[in-house]
């Protein structure tokens, strides 16, 4: 019972705070472009979506996306531990490679969609959206559980610069250098940070991380606009551990560096017809070494890996303004995947075609809808058809009723499909598929910044890859389970004031796996009607901020994660991890602002896990201790 009260207080939290909200104060909706791939308000969509302002991140000294996602609802952050740490995201209970992660429009995404957040940093970051449900429609493979795009800064107002620099527990430290402006025609906004740490381990634990951001944007005409954005980033990460966590190492490491670059142009034909066009490229280099500790080791074999995986893509689609308000769009797509290096036989590649077509009805009537439809041709298992369709309807007052349903779908990886030798791929491999549907009710207090939403979701994942490792066995992956993931999520948010910011959220998982693999074995990951690893029944989040007017602001955020199901690899038994909350708390305070020559000048520190909570996201990978970072920041030109 106490641990469920803990769970319902955030949610239950602001709107006891409600009762001090100024009758004049009312918080205006972000704009969403990822769930629909236009500019509409958040709370008319039929959809879940959550919106990270850059802003945000600033004030809690978040320095990576991955942090950042603890706070929304339904989505599950694992770690292994220690900064450069394998990081994967669970949303609403669906696999780790299920979420298409974009930058600026561009897939990260390696193909058959398995994504590391570790190494991905909020430098230059404009906003986070994040869109819960399958979006397979709009993005094709890997949009099966959501989207996560990184939108970066444009570029506006007067020159200005910021350089950033800190250190603190773990031997970390940082370094960020920002420089931005712009007007209606033209903008900039370039970013060069730097992070490095000792690591959590006595040995062999360094990470580093250098990162390159920028975006240019052009305006020649009031009808045309362009963009420009290029990220390149180089991770360098040192660990001691294998499988089961044991500190096994002191020579293996992985890299991981390649550029991101994405083009997208826009025109205005007239009141009613637009159009856009996106070329996206994004080539990573991964690499992996590992040798004996010495001369009489003779229990560690040596090996190494590098591999380049290439996406290539270009989407073109047409935006038809109706008389009636209603936006229909028809869009096509194109993309080729290559991987090559020393992973697979000999160089692989292959190819992807859509067609998708959408309606957006006027999201400010009564009862709104959206409806979606795509066809993909793959080269390699032929046409795929996925849909989604979703309504709004406004009740009585500030109430809103949604529902949604829809389907997504994810290609196997290279691996799983092309690899020889020990572990044979299977050629054959259909594509993992999901039927998704939800319901919610959505609620804004009239005259304030109070509003609270309750969705229930329902999925069924079917055509999971699974892998066999029989010699018997032709092929060691297979199209075997499937699983179902169900819930309750509710996300709620204040303004308080104008000074004061709440959010909370609370969500209900349950997992299960309704048809198992071949492998029976107490670590197989699917096995019939056990629920799926790493998912917590429970979790919640509470984040309180204050802003005192431009001088600077503090950040208060609990994070609650229930037991959850894991594997101990050290004795080959299923195990539950318990409970924990960690409390973090981070501030930053102007002392100088800048004027003429002379640079502002800023404090900034943050405490991750304050109370020094000892848990673990994975089984024998222990989670950093209480960390403190203090910096400052030097800010030159406008304020």
């Amino acid at each position: 019972m106490r641990q469920w009260l803990g769970a319902l207080a955030p949610v239950v939290f602001p709107m006891v705070l409600a009762a001090q909200q100024r009758p004049d104060t009312v918080t205006l909706a972000p704009v969403v472009v990822t769930a629909t791939r236009l500019p509409m308000r958040a709370d008319a969509l039929p959809t879940s979506v959550t919106v990270i302002s850059g802003a945000r991140l600033r004030e809690q000294g978040l320095r990576t996306v991955g942090e950042a996602l603890r706070i929304v609802p339904a989505a599950t952050v694992v770690t292994t531990g220690p900064w450069g740490g394998q990081t994967s995201l669970f949303l609403r209970g669906g696999e780790s490679d299920y979420v298409k992660v974009l930058i600026d429009g561009v897939p990260q995404n390696a193909p058959g969609g398995s994504y590391d957040f570790a190494n991905l940093t909020t430098d230059n970051v404009e906003r986070i959206e994040v869109v819960r449900g399958p979006t397979s429609v709009l993005y094709g493979s890997d949009a099966v559980t959501g989207v996560v795009q990184i939108f970066t800064r444009e570029g506006r107002g007067a020159p200005r610069a910021r350089v950033a620099f800190g250190g603190g527990t773990y031997a970390t430290n940082a370094v960020d250098v920002t420089a931005s402006g712009g007007d209606d025609r033209v903008g900039y906004a370039l970013s060069l940070s730097r992070f490095a740490s000792d690591g959590t381990y006595r040995f062999n634990n360094h990470y580093r991380n250098d990162v390159l951001s920028g975006r240019v944007r052009l305006r020649p005409d009031a009808r045309t606009d362009a963009a420009l954005s290029v990220r390149y980033g180089d991770a360098l990460y040192h660990f001691p551990t294998d499988g089961s966590g044991a500190l096994v190492s002191n020579n293996q490491h992985q890299l991981d560096r390649g550029p991101s670059v994405g083009i997208d142009l826009g025109h205005v034909f007239s009141d009613h017809v637009e159009s856009r066009v996106t070329g996206t490229w994004h080539r990573d280099n991964a690499q992996y070494a590992i040798a004996p500790n010495g001369p009489s080791d003779s229990t560690t074999f040596p090996y190494s890996s590098s591999d380049w995986v290439t996406r290539a893509g270009l989407d073109s689609r047409v935006n038809v303004r109706l008389s009636s308000g209603d936006v229909v769009t028809v869009g096509g797509a194109f993309e080729h995947e290559t991987m090559q290096g020393t992973t697979l036989d000999r160089s692989r590649s292959r190819d992807d075609g859509a067609a998708y077509l959408q309606l957006v009805t006027d999201l400010e009537r009564v009862f709104s809808l959206t409806l979606g439809a795509r066809l993909d041709d793959n080269q390699r298992f032929g046409m795929y058809a996925t849909y989604r369709g979703g309504v709004s309807l406004r009740l009585h007052g500030n109430t809103r009723a949604i529902a949604s349903v829809g389907t997504g779908f994810k290609e196997p990886n290279f691996f799983e499909t092309y690899a020889t030798g020990f572990v044979r791929g299977n050629p054959d491999l259909q594509p993992e598929h999901s039927f998704t549907w939800e319901a919610g009710l959505e609620h804004h207090i009239a005259g304030t910044g109070v509003s609270v939403r309750a969705t229930y979701f329902d999925q069924r994942f079917r055509d999971l890859i699974d892998y066999n490792g029989s010699d018997s066995v032709r092929y060691n992956y297979l199209n075997v389970p499937g699983a179902n993931a169900r819930g309750l999520e509710v996300a709620s948010e204040a303004a308080l004031g104008g000074a004061v910011h709440v959010t909370a959220g609370y969500t209900f998982l349950d997992t299960r796996v309704t048809r198992g693999g071949a492998d029976t074995g107490s670590t197989a990951l699917f096995l019939t009607g056990q629920p799926l690893l790493r998912r917590p029944w429970h979790s919640a989040s509470l984040g309180l901020s204050y802003r005192q007017g431009e001088r600077g602001s503090v950040t208060l955020t609990v994070l609650y994660t229930g037991r959850r199901p894991d594997v101990d690899y050290r004795t080959f038994r299923r195990d539950t991890l318990p409970s924990y909350t960690r409390v973090d708390l981070a501030g930053q305070l102007d002392l100088l602002r800048p004027q003429g020559g002379v640079p502002g000048l800023a404090v900034v520190g943050r405490v991750e896990n304050l109370f020094d909570r000892s848990y673990q996201e994975v089984t024998n990978f222990p989670a950093r201790r209480r960390s403190v970072f203090v910096g400052g920041e030097l800010r030159f030109g406008a304020p």
